[in-house]
């Protein structure tokens, strides 16, 4: 092998000076850009048939044979520009291949958007003699605005995960890097090439200096509509929790309906389940379950028309179910271990065995108000106690889902009555039947110790699941 890469991607995006920096990287004695080689609509320059070879057709055939073309036919280190809606197939083989340098092309997205919209209405993509240029202002389009920053966003950290992931890093160029010689010339010994420029490529020029003020219509409502933005996401809800897998396993099918029940764990799944079971009319242990995710897959393609649900429980509820059953009581089901080390080193205020005569109602929110002040620590990262099922967040558990398939319904749990009747429906159920009503947790309901400063308490322990699904006080 010979120097640290066999061949390079530059990520980028339109309107981010990808032609610049690529006439830049085409002026060292020993790199070739090839374009944008995997553009779905042409193949490497807009009105050619054909690169290094082979034409559009054999490349959207088999996209390694133009990769393989760009390793073994350039002069020197070879490569191309990568936009997001370029071929996805492309991706996995560059971005898992070591061997492939990584370059990312950033800009301003305000710039960017307003770049792309004048190019829209001029039809100039570029700019080689100044005297040609056109030039138009355009009309900021607030919510055009927010979709494309969230493409370009949603690129960037798809791009940064996968980098982490595989132990790679990425040489990273900003709009306003391109104007640096010491820049590009950093970038050619990056690539391994020993050719260095003693000026810029002249032949692109800048197509809209101007202020953005004078290239926007309506620029007084931009700026208004950019003052509501965070650049900084202080409003952003931290995430600690560890990423959770879809629990396929823990699924529940209808014993015949095309109906599949994603249980979150600490909500109404005794009451759905009993539901399912008499759809059917069958008896609940009889319901299938533990299914593995090939055997699950071979039950969806049986039920052509199958729907996928789960049931959220308000965050409130779910903490006391999860406190009561797994914590509090020690009956089946009961984490014995970690209900030890809450009560001697958490030091949460229960008895050894409950119930006790001693534990009262008063004792019992003190200890549920213990038990959320912990979670408020352990999905933070804080302890050394593992983030259940049980009382992770309910975003988590749904993210993990969608690992497999994400639900076709998200129900709530004081709405199950209406909705599980309409999804029965849907699936050719006329008169289905009605869902059992929702036991309180023993020893002690949640409605007898529930006030504003244990609302107060979860909403900032499950500030994500108030925050994405909606919730409201308990009552």
């Amino acid at each position: 092998m010979t120097g640290p890469f066999d061949y390079f991607v530059v990520f980028a995006e339109m309107r981010t000076g990808s032609n610049f920096l690529e006439s830049n990287l085409n002026a060292f004695d020993g790199i070739e850009c090839h374009g944008e080689a995997f553009n779905p609509h042409f193949i490497g320059y807009p009105n050619k048939t054909e690169l290094l070879g082979l034409t559009q057709a054999e490349r959207d055939e088999e996209p390694a044979r133009l990769i393989g073309a760009i390793k073994g036919q350039s002069q020197g280190i070879g490569g191309f520009r990568f936009f997001h809606d370029h071929d996805p197939r492309v991706l996995d083989h560059a971005l898992d291949d070591p061997r492939c340098a990584k370059i990312i092309l950033t800009r301003n997205p305000v710039d960017s958007y307003v770049s792309w919209k004048i190019a829209q209405a001029t039809g100039q993509w570029k700019l080689t003699n100044v005297k040609r240029r056109r030039d138009a202002p355009i009309a900021f389009d607030p919510g055009e605005f927010e979709t494309h920053v969230a493409t370009l966003q949603a690129f960037q950290v798809f791009l940064l995960n996968r980098l982490q992931a595989t132990g790679q890093t990425a040489f990273y160029v900003a709009y306003e890097d391109l104007q640096s010689l010491e820049v590009m010339n950093g970038l050619a010994r990056y690539l391994g090439c020993e050719a260095r420029l003693g000026a810029l490529d002249a032949s692109l020029k800048p197509q809209n200096p101007e202020p953005l003020e004078s290239k926007v219509s309506n620029f007084k409502e931009m700026e208004h509509a950019l003052a509501g933005r965070d650049p900084y996401n202080v409003t952003r809800t931290p995430n600690f929790e560890p990423r959770r897998g879809a629990a396929v396993p823990g699924f529940v099918s209808a014993a015949r309906a095309p109906l599949l029940y994603m249980p979150i764990r600490s909500g109404p799944e005794a009451e759905v389940r009993a539901w399912l079971a008499a759809l059917d009319q069958v008896r609940e242990e009889t319901l299938p379950t533990k299914l593995n995710q090939k055997a699950l897959r071979q039950w969806m393609r049986r039920k052509p028309g199958h729907r996928r649900f789960t049931v959220l429980r308000h965050p409130v509820a779910r903490a006391h179910a999860a406190f009561c059953e797994k914590i509090l009581i020690k009956g089946p089901g009961c984490y014995r271990d970690i209900r030890r080390t809450l009560r001697n080193f958490h030091k949460l205020p229960i008895p050894g065995t409950v119930p006790d005569e001693g534990y009262d109602l008063a004792a019992h929110k003190a200890a549920f108000v213990a038990f959320l002040e912990f979670l408020k620590a352990n999905l933070a990262g804080q302890t050394a106690i593992r983030v259940d099922a049980h009382w992770c967040t309910q975003a988590a558990a749904v993210e993990g889902m969608a690992q497999f398939g994400a639900p076709d319904m998200i129900l709530r749990e004081d709405e199950m009555p209406g909705y599980l009747a309409a999804l029965a429906r849907q699936v050719g159920y006329a008169k289905p039947p009605a869902p059992p009503k929702v036991a309180p947790q023993a020893p002690f309901a949640l409605v007898d110790i529930y006030d504003d400063g244990i609302e107060d308490l979860a909403r900032t322990v499950y500030q994500r699941d108030y925050v994405l699904f909606g919730f409201g006080a308990w009552r």
